[in-house]
Parts: C-alpha cells; structure tokens; sequence
C-alpha cells in the first residue's frame, strides 16, 4: 500500500487520503446541488424571471473560472495542501453568509465567492490524488474521488427535499457552511502530495508554466482538454443547475420535482463504480467517449420525453452516463502534464471549461424566455457533448497505467 509522507506529518494510506479528499469533494457537491433547489425557492420567493435564475449559475461558474485558474496556477508555487484548505474554507464561508442575504445582487456577489473556492478545490484535489496513489490503481481511486460528488448532490437532494419546503432556503444554505470546520482539520492531518514535494524546491515562474502548457509539446492534449472540459461544463450546468426547475416547468410541484430530482440523483452511484471499474480496464479515452455518447443520447431523450416515465428514465440515465464521464475527466486531465505544470494545467482547463459553465445557465435563460422548449435547449447540449467526445476520440492519448512525470 503507498503511503504519503511529510515532515512532521502523520502519514495517510490511500483510503485514508480519498475518505479525506472525497469529503471535501462532497461538500464541493452539496452546495453546488442545493444551489439548483434554492433557484427554484428564490424565483418563487423574489419573484425572479428566467433570466435571473440562469445569472446565478453563471455568476456561480464565472467564480470557478476564476478560482480554477488562479488556484491551479498557485498549487504549483505553494503545494496542493494549502490550496486545498484555502478553497475548501472560502466557499463553505461564503456558502454560509449567502443565506443572510436579503438582495439578489448581494446572493450572487456571494455566489462569485462560493464559486471561486469550489473552483480551485476540485483540480487541485484530483491532482493531490493523482499524484499520491500507485499508476495502475490512479484512475480507478480518482473516479472513486469523484464519486464523492454524487454523496454530496444526495445529501443536497435530501436537505432540499426535506429542509426547503419546511424551513426555507436559508436554513439549506447555513448547512453548506459545516465543511469550514473540517477544512480545520484538514490543515493539521493532510500532507502534500510526494511528487510535489520532491520537485518543491524547483523555482519556476507562472508565467513559464503557463507558456508551457502551450508549448509544443502539450499543445495537443491542451486543446483536447479545453474543448472537451468545455462541452462538459457546459451541457452539465446548464442541464442540471436547472433540472428542478426545468421539472416545475414541465408541470409538476416544486416538491414533486425536488422527489423526481432526487430519484434521478441515486444514478450517479453505480455511474462512478462502473467508470471506476471500466477504467483501468478498458481506458480512460474508451470510458470518456462511451459516457460521453450515452449522456448525448439521454439528453435528447430527457428534453423530449412526454410521459413522466420516461422522464425519469431518461434523467437517471443522464445522471449515470454524465457524472460517469466527470470521474474520467478528472482522472483523466492530470495525467496529461509533469508534475511541474500539472496544477497550472489541469487549472487552466478547468478554468476554461467553467466558461461553459457561465454560458449554459444563461442560454436555458434566455431560450425560455424567447419562448424556446425544453427540446431544443436539450437538443444544443447533446451536440456539445458529442463534439467533446470527439476531442477525446481523435486528439487524446490512452495514459492508462502511465506513470507520471
């Protein structure tokens, strides 16, 4: 069993370090699956039209471009630790104040924060295990990480389903504050990953790492990672920041789409466990195309189904076959870069995709309101996801079981 080490530090096996990694990744999801709930609260609470609703996504995503660039950028001059600690506290801080707010321009200057912490936290954290478990169990423990994301959009369904209806939004919102306490804990009981400690000493500018990740020889799986971080981004925030809403729209309650929401979420379980199995086995690039082609196929079939069947069917397959595909990217992006460049890469790709993520929110907005359906909002997601599958398909390499730089 590989183990981490640091001066002064209590060393962590592997499942130690993905129980630790995987529970700030789930309050990652957490807050961002109640913040699809409480859009639904606030457009009935502040009377919001289609177009503020699809703003607080986007404001949400803008943060984490943000956040991904520049705390990518620095988990290479000061460790993955810290960085992930910063983040960790930034959002559940910022998450925890929102719920005081009284102003919808005060809840999305909070939602900017909130979104800068959770995008720095998650490649930085996938870039921390990638480079602490052993090449052939890499990609199986990093899609297990990201399997932590559909703990948290559960307990985000529960706490909406149960708590919103009864107690408001504000009281969901103050629970997404619980994860600064073990950011806490975090400081004293994680190490820095081996590989960043060993090549700390290495003094390298931000702006070489930058050009580096462009250069020649990275160009290639940097361009296959901005598209398909793109069209991931942004078919999944714009589809399931606004799955609640896009149910209530469809004619149910609000606490019957919280309860079909909530079915379609228990999908993304066996979604992670089958990529995590399929991975070291069949590949990264086989199990990003396969997921990515299945989530194309339940998008097109979730915007036009008419039965609540078949919506249901379709929305939980959604949910295997995307998240699926998340725990492979994120497994994935690392393994393209050295350990010298791996953050401020995996960061930067990371950063342009969450432009995706600003952009779909507000076409969902902006289609509704031009008096679009849900067909064909879904119909320009599974486009997007079919030309990120592509990306993988004729411009990625298979890194499985390769051992990193």
């Amino acid at each position: 069993m590989a183990t981490l080490t640091e001066k002064n530090t209590v060393p962590l096996s592997r499942n130690k370090l993905l129980g630790v990694a995987g529970l700030g990744w789930l309050f990652d999801a957490m807050d961002v699956g109640i913040l699809s709930f409480v859009i639904a609260a606030l457009q009935v609470d502040w009377n919001l039209n289609a177009s503020q609703m699809g703003w607080i996504g986007s404001v949400n995503s803008i943060g984490m471009a943000v956040g991904a660039f520049v705390f990518g950028i620095y988990a290479d001059r000061v460790g993955r630790k810290k960085i992930f600690i910063i983040t960790l506290l930034l959002f559940s801080l910022a998450s925890g104040i929102s719920a005081l707010t009284t102003s919808l321009a005060a809840f999305m200057l909070l939602r900017f924060f909130v979104g800068m912490g959770l995008g720095g936290e998650l490649p930085v954290a996938s870039t921390l295990v990638s480079e602490s478990v052993p090449a052939n169990e890499r990609g199986r423990v990093v899609v297990l990480l990201e399997s932590f994301w559909a703990g948290g959009w559960l307990i985000a369904a529960l706490i909406s389903y149960f708590v919103i209806p009864s107690f408001g939004w504000r009281v969901a919102l103050l629970l997404t504050a619980l994860p600064a306490l073990y950011a806490l804990y975090l400081r004293i009981k994680l190490p820095d990953s081996p590989q960043f400690s060993a090549k700390k000493d290495v003094l390298r500018s931000i702006s070489t790492n930058i050009k580096d990740v462009w250069s020649k020889k990275y160009r290639r799986p940097t361009l296959m990672l901005w598209i398909v971080w793109f069209t991931v981004v942004f078919s999944y925030y714009g589809m399931f920041l606004w799955l609640p809403s896009v149910m209530v729209l469809k004619g149910f309650t609000m606490i019957q789409s919280f309860g079909y929401v909530l079915i379609m979420t228990l999908a993304q379980l066996p979604g992670y466990f089958s990529a995590a199995w399929l991975i070291e086995r069949a590949g990264r690039k086989f199990v990003l195309v396969t997921y990515l082609m299945g989530t194309a196929a339940s998008a097109l079939i979730f915007g036009n189904a008419d039965t609540i069947a078949v919506l249901i069917a379709a929305g939980a397959f959604l949910s295997f076959f995307n998240l699926g595909a998340w725990g492979a990217l994120y497994a994935y992006s690392p393994e393209q870069y050295p350990t010298v460049i791996r953050g401020t890469g995996t960061g930067m790709a990371a950063s342009f995709g969450r432009i995706g993520g600003i952009l779909g929110p507000l076409l969902v907005g902006f289609m509704l309101t031009a008096g679009y359906g849900i067909g064909w909002i879904f119909g320009i997601f599974c486009v997007s996801i079919i030309i990120g599958a592509l990306a993988v398909a004729f411009l990625g390499t298979e890194t499985k079981q390769m051992e990193l730089e």
